[in-house]
């Protein structure tokens, strides 16, 4: 399956879309190589839609989560570089653009009830069956999402079925009868399962290094930010029963409960008193940036640290920002992380360059290692499909990947699949996960079997097909423009 992927990443990228948002339970994933344009607030542009660098780490942390679940956990930093992910994720954004785009030109819109019908009806925000606000509000928070962020997010995802359900796709009689004998044909084989454990392979420095010579300029250390900074605690102050009246009859359209209603004043003083603290601090925070632009904060108040995507305790906002520091403007304004403000000065930007060797061959280990195994795998194959003896099934279709058990559910459904499009009676196929099937159809024939799924193949083949199709008009409509450099 992730053979197709990688071979038909235009078509991944459009279904992904289609389906649905994957943003829940995606932490964030960054890769901080790159250095960017003169647009601090956009990182791309396409017809009248900008992408901002926030929705750029979302997409590529979604796409990431999405990968590392198909590879069963077994996904990391260097798979994803393998895969392009960074330019799959700027992809899907910029595809996204282009779709709205021709919403805009339609004057679509998506109202506040199906907002609420959609958010209502996911799983996620689920209990005893029905949508449960705190725990909506709950999984937000604990996965670091805005609620503004996500309903956004989610009318998007509306707005662009919405959008392309305008154009519907349906599979012809005709077509359905194809695919009836497609799945109708039966083969009895002759197949043996040769896997990368049959492998043994020298990881000495002698083997490793040059490999590693031969790509080392795909291993790239990190984007990082040498920064100074100062911290303003959090102020706690009391304030008597005037000073929390008057801001609650000012602002008590504002305090509400749960559910929604306005909070009396008693109920509202431990509410009005967090507000007020952090009115305070932000405003003694900006005071403490001026003096610190100025020079005047004490040595003893100023911290050092080094920062980057992987190594950053200030949070995902706060390296964005420090980002866009330059040496000609190096201060940032007060930011908040965990409820206390820090200003950041930028003192240096370490560049990405080619990491050496020591520091690269954790990295290299294990792509070695897949690729020798699976290029000794096939020449072990190549030697031997034309005399084996291995199993022999009865008649199978493409649909009947339970017989074989010696292979699990994904290998037998992506075997099948390859061996009934070859049109090869003995040879061998080499599958994602490194396993290589060698076969030998004994018979074939043709069984009488109907398709019942309405949402077949054939519809889904010409969803593609389409929708690229509707993805190269709308390019050449409306000016896509890139400010990330990299990419």
């Amino acid at each position: 399956m992730i053979t197709w992927m990688q071979k038909h990443k235009k078509y991944l990228i459009i279904t992904i879309w289609i389906s649905t948002i994957a943003f829940v339970g995606a932490g964030f994933v960054g890769w901080g190589q790159y250095s960017y344009g003169d647009k601090a607030g956009a990182v791309a542009k396409v017809g009248t839609v900008e992408i901002t660098m926030g929705e750029l780490q979302k997409s590529y942390s979604n796409l990431y989560a999405q990968y590392a679940q198909m590879f069963k956990g077994e996904f990391d930093e260097e798979k994803a570089k393998s895969f392009g992910l960074q330019s799959q994720a700027l992809n899907f954004l910029t595809q996204q653009a282009l779709v709205l785009n021709l919403a805009k030109s339609y004057s679509l819109e998506v109202s506040d009830e199906e907002l609420l019908k959609e958010i209502t009806s996911k799983e996620y925000f689920l209990k005893d069956g029905a949508f449960d606000k705190d725990l909506y509000k709950d999984v937000l928070s604990k996965n670091n999402i805005k609620l503004k962020e996500f309903e956004a997010d989610v009318k998007k995802e509306i707005l662009i079925k919405k959008t392309l359900s305008l154009l519907p796709i349906k599979a012809k009689d005709s077509e359905n009868k194809i695919l009836d004998t497609a799945i109708s044909i039966a083969d009895k084989i002759d197949y043996k399962v040769l896997n990368t454990t049959q492998i043994t392979l020298d990881t000495s420095d002698e083997s490793l290094k040059p490999f590693w010579e031969k790509m080392q300029n795909n291993f790239m250390s990190e984007v990082s930010y040498e920064i100074k900074y100062i911290k303003h605690e959090k102020i706690s102050n009391e304030y008597d029963d005037k000073t929390l009246n008057d801001y609650y009859i000012e602002n008590k359209a504002s305090l509400k409960d749960k559910e929604g209603k306005i909070l009396a004043f008693e109920d509202a003083k431990d509410k009005i008193k967090f507000e007020l603290d952090a009115k305070e601090s932000k405003k003694e925070a900006l005071k403490k940036y001026v003096s610190y632009k100025k020079g005047e904060v004490e040595a003893s108040e100023v911290q050092s640290t080094i920062i980057s995507a992987s190594n950053n305790s200030f949070g995902i906002e706060a390296l964005e920002i420090i980002s866009k520091l330059t040496s000609a403007s190096p201060f940032s304004k007060p930011v908040m992380v965990e409820g206390n403000y820090f200003t950041f000065e930028l003192v240096n930007i370490n560049q990405a360059k080619p990491k050496s060797y020591e520091e690269a061959k954790s990295e290299i280990l294990p792509i070695y290692l897949s690729e020798q195994k699976r290029e000794k795998l096939i020449l072990l194959a190549k030697n031997s499909f034309a005399t084996f003896n291995g199993k022999i099934t009865d008649f199978i279709t493409a649909n009947d990947s339970n017989v074989l058990t010696d292979l699990t559910k994904d290998e037998a459904d992506e075997f099948l699949s390859l061996l009934f499009t070859s049109q090869d009676k003995r040879g061998y196929v080499s599958l994602e996960s490194g396993t290589v099937v060698m076969y030998n159809v004994l018979e074939q024939k043709l069984l009488n079997n109907t398709n019942t799924n309405p949402n077949n193949s054939i519809v889904r083949l010409k969803s593609a097909i389409f929708n690229e199709g509707l993805i190269k008009n709308l390019q050449n409509k409306y000016k896509t423009e890139i400010f990330i450099k990299g990419l």
